[in-house]
C-alpha cells in the first residue's frame, strides 16, 4: 500500500511538472515577423473642363426691404446681361445671399459719415466651358458695372479620376521606396499586410481679383487659365519582410 501511494505521488508530481512546462511554452510569444512601413506620395495632372466666374451684386438701403429690393433689381439686370452673352440659365447659380447692417464709416476728420443702414450682397457662380475665353467673358460680364468681380476657379467633370490616378501613383511610389530599403538591408518584400488610405486633394491656381472698375464691352481681364489641375495623394503601406530567395 505504501509503495502504491508513493507511485501515485510521483506520477502526480510528474504530471504537474509537465503542465507547468506546457503553460510556460504557451505563454512564450511567437517570434514577431519583421515588417516595413512606407508612405508614398503621388501626383496626377488633368486638363480642366470648365471655369467658374464668381461675381457679386451689392446694394444698400436704409431698411432691409430697400436693400433687398435694390438687390433684386440689380440682379435681374445682371442675369439679363449674362444670358445675353450666351450663358444658359443652368450655368448661373446663387452661391450666397445675405443682408447685413452697414458698418459705420469715419471721414478724415474722424466724424462718422452718414451711409445707408443696410447692405445686401448676392453672390453668383457663372460656369463656362470656354477656358481660353474666360478673360474676355469676365470683361464682358463686368461691362455693365453692376457687379463686383471676385474670383475665377477651374474644375473637372471627372473629379474622381484625378484622385484615383494620384492614388495609383502613390502606391507605386511606396512600393519603389520599400524595395529600395529592403534591397539595401539584404532582405525581400513579403506579403502586403496593411494599406492606410491617405488623402487625395486637387491643387489648382486660382487668380483672385476684386474690382468695380468700368469695363468696355471689348475689354478682357488678364486671366491665365492653368494648363492642368494637379491632384496629390498619399498612402501608407506595410509589408512583411522575408529572406532573399
Amino acid at each position: 500500500m505504501m509503495r502504491t501511494f508513493t507511485t501515485m505521488r510521483l506520477a502526480l508530481a510528474a504530471a504537474f511538472a509537465i503542465g507547468l512546462a506546457s503553460a510556460a511554452h504557451a505563454q512564450t510569444p511567437a517570434a514577431r515577423q519583421p515588417t516595413i512601413s512606407v508612405t508614398g506620395t503621388g501626383e496626377a495632372e488633368l486638363k480642366p473642363d470648365f471655369a467658374t466666374i464668381h461675381v457679386s451684386v451689392e446694394t444698400t438701403g436704409d431698411t432691409v426691404a430697400q436693400a433687398s429690393s435694390a438687390n433684386r433689381a440689380g440682379t435681374e439686370r445682371v442675369l439679363a446681361r449674362i444670358q445675353g452673352l450666351g450663358i444658359g440659365k443652368d450655368d448661373i447659380q446663387t452661391a450666397n445671399f445675405q443682408v447685413f447692417q452697414t458698418p459705420p464709416r469715419l471721414g478724415p476728420d474722424g466724424r462718422e459719415i452718414k451711409v445707408p443702414k443696410f447692405s445686401a450682397n448676392h453672390q453668383l457662380r457663372i460656369k463656362t466651358r470656354n477656358i481660353d475665353g474666360v478673360g474676355q467673358l469676365a470683361g464682358e460680364i463686368l461691362a455693365s458695372g453692376d457687379m463686383t468681380f471676385q474670383s475665377v476657379s477651374f474644375g473637372l467633370d471627372r473629379q474622381e479620376e484625378g484622385g484615383d490616378k494620384a492614388r495609383e501613383a502613390a502606391v507605386r511610389d511606396a512600393r519603389r521606396q520599400a524595395e529600395v530599403y529592403a534591397g539595401a538591408a539584404g532582405v525581400a518584400l513579403g506579403r502586403l499586410i496593411e494599406i492606410r488610405d491617405g488623402s487625395a486633394q486637387p491643387f489648382e491656381p486660382q487668380p483672385m481679383m476684386r474690382t468695380q472698375m468700368a469695363f468696355k464691352a471689348a475689354d478682357s481681364i488678364p486671366l491665365v487659365p492653368p494648363a492642368t489641375i494637379r491632384y496629390t495623394a498619399n498612402v501608407q503601406l506595410v509589408w512583411e519582410l522575408a529572406e532573399r530567395p
